[in-house]
């Protein structure tokens, strides 16, 4: 153990520990704004330093670690100086109008400045102009970049894309596309994590709320919205609500409440797509066409992104089915739109959805009898749900439990654990054992696909359905999946199917997600789907009767040829980048 003293307090701490958790540990929590653990750790804003007895200079907190004896002041004079006037020269390249920006009341910079007391600017103002596609799900706003180089970390280091880097020097020194290419000339898969570890409003996913607004005062449009399963794990955290208190019960509410006329969860086009995705997998393997490479999921169009333009070669190995997301709205401008009597061309699909991805998905085209248009025509993340609330000044605390609207009412447990890593695999799973053997299995007999951490980005399972043993894997986060691809490419293992998530921890962990500067909630939020699959009154897809009575009233069986028409896709049609 080391014996320092911060603040003129004493305290023991472990050989290696940095000052900034030192004094974390005495519950005095030190300014920062590039500092992410493990990730990026190179000091580059300067907001943490702290004073040294004996040492001249002052250092940061945040990559140094702690000495015997130290005597550290993390607030005195002189470094109360020095972070001001840094944090005032961030400030004078910082657009601050806060008023129109996404993240103000979320803003670490806000956040810092307020603290600090900071009410004016002594530096002349200069902002960077970066020209950028606003039509791009991403937006990059470079006048508000504070080039603390989170985006690059993340990016490199979790995700493996490496589509941020510095360019120029000197002063000029800024943060931009690699290569300076513009972003739709990369391979971005849009997975959005560069939004939500950034500590600013400089990046956002492309606002499209107004859409919604405008498609709810059009009289010709029946507005009807879908909330996939990760969005009621983490909703509540932007509006002051517990998770008890945030259930979908209270989101359907407010939709309706918005002028949304008919409301649906996701779940049930999860149960759905595992119907057509467990009976593809048990195909395929039945017909031996995974003994070289596995099958792998296709709902998550961060992943499909990735694959298409990093591992061309693989694209066949991916399930034709389409999306949750994309089932669903095929199925509400079919059947739902024959069911109430209105052309499809007149109904105008939402989603709410943890993702960025999702709006460059709902870019897939559907084409039924003269219709030809989108399965999706506005997909709007969580975030975006929350400022639509707020919009429509509604008090969360007035908020109350309402169901779905009916024929596609009902989910299962199977369908809600979608939006945790491993929750596509376990539902798939509970399904095919009841494909294969007519029974069903414990509900949790496949749990052990569960991720058990945050940290963890590989779970490999060996399951039996019948007299087939099964060689699973389920994968999040983009640069595991790049490991494992490699892994299988050189033979060095071998899966029958396989699940892949684009962000660490799944949906849960959306870029699309409420943002929490600093914490990793995809475990938790996950852990919250579990207890809901747990306490869920149907446990199985294949139980979910408005899913049979699809079926049986329209799309006759699994693998028919309308749902082949309707719920799968050719993964081929389109090229990246896009």
């Amino acid at each position: 153990m080391v014996n320092i003293t911060i603040d003129n307090q004493k305290i023991s701490v472990p050989s290696g520990t940095t000052i900034m958790e030192a004094a974390a540990k005495l519950g005095t929590p030190i300014p920062k704004l590039c500092y992410l653990k493990d990730i990026n750790e190179i000091a580059a804003c300067r907001v943490c330093v702290v004073e040294i007895e004996g040492k001249d200079r002052l250092v940061t907190s945040c990559n140094n670690v702690v000495t015997e004896g130290m005597v550290i002041y993390t607030n005195s004079p002189k470094v109360r100086i020095a972070r001001r006037q840094t944090v005032q020269l961030i400030l004078s390249q910082h657009d601050c109008k806060c008023a129109t920006c996404v993240r103000s009341g979320n803003c670490t910079l806000q956040q810092v400045a307020n603290d600090l007391n900071l009410i004016d600017l002594p530096f002349k103002e200069r902002f960077e102009d970066t020209p950028w596609d606003k039509t791009f799900p991403l937006i990059r706003d470079s006048r508000k970049c504070i080039k603390c180089m989170r985006c690059i970390q993340i990016c490199d280091k979790i995700q493996g894309l490496n589509i941020w880097d510095v360019t120029s020097t000197g002063s000029r020194t800024t943060i931009n596309v690699n290569g300076n290419k513009k972003i739709n000339e990369v391979s971005c898969s849009l997975c959005g994590q560069c939004i939500t570890h950034c500590p600013v409003g400089a990046l956002r996913e492309r606002d499209d709320t107004e859409d919604v607004w405008s498609a709810i005062a059009d009289k010709k449009k029946v507005v009807v919205a879908q909330v996939a399963p990760a969005v009621r794990a983490a909703w509540g955290e932007a509006l002051g609500l517990s998770r008890e208190e945030a259930t979908i019960g209270k989101i359907m509410d407010a939709l309706k409440k918005i002028g949304i006329d008919y409301v649906f969860d996701t779940s049930f086009s999860a149960d759905l797509t595992i119907m057509e995705e467990g009976n593809e997998f048990l195909q395929r393997f039945t017909k031996g066409e995974l003994k070289l490479r596995p099958m792998f999921t296709s709902c998550c169009p961060g992943w499909i992104r990735f694959i298409k333009s990093q591992y061309p070669h693989l694209v066949p190995q991916l399930s034709t089915a389409k999306s949750p997301q994309q089932m669903f709205g095929a199925v509400m401008k079919t059947y739902f739109a024959h069911s109430i009597g209105v052309a499809p061309e007149d109904i105008y699909t939402v989603s709410v959805m943890p993702c960025v991805a999702k709006k460059g998905e709902r870019n897939m085209e559907l084409f039924y009898g003269e219709y030809a248009g989108h399965d999706i025509d506005t997909v709007l993340t969580t975030r975006e749900l929350t400022r639509m609330i707020r919009a429509a000044h509604i008090d969360p605390k007035s908020l109350k439990d309402r169901e779905c609207d009916p024929l596609m009412k009902e989910w299962s447990g199977a369908g809600v654990i979608f939006g945790a890593t491993g929750g596509v695999m376990e539902a798939a799973l509970r399904s095919a054992h009841y494909l294969v053997t007519g029974r069903n299995p414990d509900p949790d007999a496949f749990k052990i696909v569960r991720s058990p951490s945050f940290e963890t980005g590989v779970v490999e399972a060996e399951v039996q359905i019948g007299d087939a043993t099964i060689r699973a894997a389920v994968v999040s986060g983009l640069g595991n999946v790049r490991k494992l691809l490699e892994a299988i490419e050189h033979g060095e293992v071998h899966y029958d199917f396989v699940e892949v998530m684009a962000c660490p921890g799944g949906c849960v962990g959306g870029g699309g997600q409420p943002i929490h500067d600093g914490e990793e909630l995809a475990h938790t939020r996950g852990a919250n789907l579990y207890f809901l699959d747990k306490n869920a009154k149907i446990r199985f897809s294949h139980e979910n009767q408005d899913v049979m009575k699809l079926y049986n009233d329209f799309l006759e069986k699994p693998l028919s040829h309308k749902s082949h028409m309707l719920l799968h896709t050719d993964h081929t049609k389109w090229d990246m980048p896009r």
